[in-house]
Formats: C-alpha cells, structure tokens, sequence
C-alpha cells in the first residue's frame, strides 16, 4: 500500500513523502516537490515491486558503468577468444568516457553523444568509419545485454533506442580471369605453398586463417572434403575439395610422407630451443612479390575469397549456395554479389516464361 505525507519544512517549503509498503518486501520511501510525481512514483514503485522489477532498478543505481565493463571483459570475453582483443579495447574505451556513471545514468541521449564524438573526433583525433563505430556500438550493446539478462543490472539496455550508422556495401575486389592465370603463375613461381593456398582459398571460399590452420587431419582425401572446425562463427564446416585444388594436396601428401594428423599443411620454421608448438608459415613478403611479378593492383589475400564468391554467382550459384559455400549464416554478406547474377537469374525467368507460354 503507498501513502504520502505532505511535509511543511523551513521557510515553510512544502515537500511530499511518499512510502509504499508490501508484505514481505522492505519499505521504500522517496521526497517529491509535487504531489503528482509522489503519486507516480508511488504506483509505479508497487508496480515494479509486484513484478519483481524493483529490484533490477536498485541495482542500476548501485553499479557503474565501469564495474560492467570490468565484469564483462573479466567472464564474457574468456568465451570469445576470437574477437576478446578487439572488444576489450572498445569496451574500455566506453569505460574512459562513462565509467564513473551509474548504470541508471546511461541514457541513449549520453551514449549518442559518444556516438557522436567518436565518429567525430574518433581514436586519435581523425573520424571513424561507420563500420568503426557500429564495432564499438555493438560491443557495448552485448555488455548492456548480459548485464540484463544474466546479472539484472538493468531491466532493458539502452542500447536499443540507440541507431547504428549506415555501412558503405562490401568491398567486392575479384580476379579477372587474366589477373588469376597471372596470379597463379607467379605464386608458383614464387613459393609453392603459396600457390597451393592461393589455389585452395580460389577454389574453395576458404578464409586465410582457416587455410594457413589447417592440419592434416582436416584433409579427406579419399572423400574429396576438408572439415573446418574453428571458423568464424563457430560452427564446424565441410569444404568440398575437387578439381586443381585436390590434385595438388594429394601430390603434396604424397611428397610430405608420414605426417601426423596433428601437423600444419603450412607449418612455418621450427624455432630452436624453444617447447613452442609450431606456427603456420608467413606468407606475407612471397604474397607481395608475387603481387608485384603479376602486376596487380589494390587486391589483398581475402579478395581471393571475394573472387571465389564471385565466380561462383556468375556460374549461376544462388545466393543460398554461396552462402553455404562461404559458411555465412545469413544471406547478408553475400548480397553484394547479387549483380554478378542478374544474367543467370534472367535466364532462369526467360527458360520459366518459355514453358508456360510456350503454347499460347
């Protein structure tokens, strides 16, 4: 039950006391200059007390800013061992322009004006990218979500009345088919493990880090397949292998002897002396001389996995079928090759029309 009082103090200043009073819960009082917002808070203080929400708005009061990043970055991160670098220093960043305020003192009005410097001003006095700064955004955004969700911090995040910038399109760099016979031959002459990463990442999609982690054990052979187990969004994935690709792995097993399913298809040097486990190879300075011999321009590694996208989108693969081959989850990120087949996708319609109009 709530009850307000209306208090005379000195100077004969009026004042309003509200109290609401639940069994089993302890009483909880406020002061309000107008009776109306006495009321209000009254009713909805039982409200929340009622529904159990009461005491998640305490809790925004008692907890900082900082003491969410802290909690975060010290139980959530440990489990995103992929992004945790990157998301630690976003979240501190936040943690530098708001860690002395109370949870209940984070707006979306406070965070927009953040928004806002950092697209402005950015990290070292020069503007971030959209895509930066909606990095920054959802990395914040999680923490606000598991200090609801998992710890009752808050009752909702702020973050969802706070809007992300629009993102340029994808970047969409690939091949021609002169750049890649100029490419392939180069590498081959260059480093021939390079050439048979450059020919795995064409053929297959495959992102660089799932190449250059690869074991042994991944390899199939006999079934024509590699298995990713570590990709990027954490799901296992099976990579058909055919074709120039597989030809070159199976003389490569047959060249590399006994190998134990543990060891790299692409280890680097053994550093003496050292109980280190072993490193993938670095192929940065062959990669760029052979960039250089090919005479290419402005196309990094990961395009190699942007050209396999787009050959297969102008071989008539679906959206659905690239989406698979790539491991996306989401038809999202491979909209961007949606114009490379417009010319299947009118065949398709022209091959539907010609046989249901066929006999009129």
């Amino acid at each position: 039950m709530a009850s307000i009082r209306e208090k005379v103090g000195a100077g004969g200043k009026v004042s309003y006391h509200a109290q609401v009073r639940l069994r089993g819960y302890a009483p909880q009082t406020a002061t309000f200059e107008r009776k109306t917002d006495a009321r209000k808070w009254a009713q909805d203080t039982e409200v929340a007390i009622r529904s159990g929400r009461y005491f998640v708005s305490r809790e925004a009061e008692r907890h900082t800013l900082s003491q969410l990043v802290d909690r975060y970055c010290e139980e959530t991160l440990p489990r995103k061992p992929k992004t945790a670098i990157f998301q630690k220093r976003q979240l501190n960043w936040w943690k530098n322009q708001l860690g002395a305020l109370r949870l209940s003192e984070v707006t979306p009005s406070v965070i927009v004006g953040c928004r806002e410097k950092l697209r402005k001003a950015g990290l070292s006095g020069r503007p971030c990218s959209p895509s930066t700064v909606n990095r920054y955004l959802s990395a914040l955004s999680h923490a606000f979500s598991i200090a609801c969700r998992e710890w009752e911090w808050i009752e909702d995040s702020p973050m969802k009345r706070v809007s992300k910038f629009k993102e340029p399109r994808g970047r969409v760099r690939f091949l021609s088919d002169d750049e890649r016979k100029r490419l392939l031959k180069a590498c081959e002459q260059t480093n021939w493990l390079l050439y048979l990463a450059v020919v795995l990442a064409l053929s297959t999609g495959m992102r660089r880090g799932e190449i250059m982690n690869l074991r042994w054990g991944d390899v199939d052979l006999q079934a024509g397949q590699i298995t990713l187990h570590d990709t990027k969004n954490g799901e296992r994935r099976a990579v058909p292998l055919t074709g120039l690709a597989e030809q070159l792995l199976f003389g490569y097993a047959q060249r590399a002897g006994d190998v134990q399913e543990a060891d790299l298809l692409f280890p680097g040097h053994r550093r003496a002396g050292r109980g280190e486990q072993r490193k993938p190879v670095d192929f940065r300075q062959p990669w760029e001389q052979a960039l250089e011999a090919a005479q290419i321009k402005d196309f990094r590694f990961h395009d190699l996995r942007h050209s396999a996208a787009s050959y297969l989108a102008m071989n008539g693969a679906s959206m659905t079928d690239i989406a698979e081959v790539l491991g996306h989850k989401t038809l999202q990120m491979v909209k961007r090759y949606s114009h490379l087949s417009e010319a299947h996708t009118k065949q398709v319609v022209a091959s539907m029309n010609e046989k249901i109009f066929a006999s009129e």
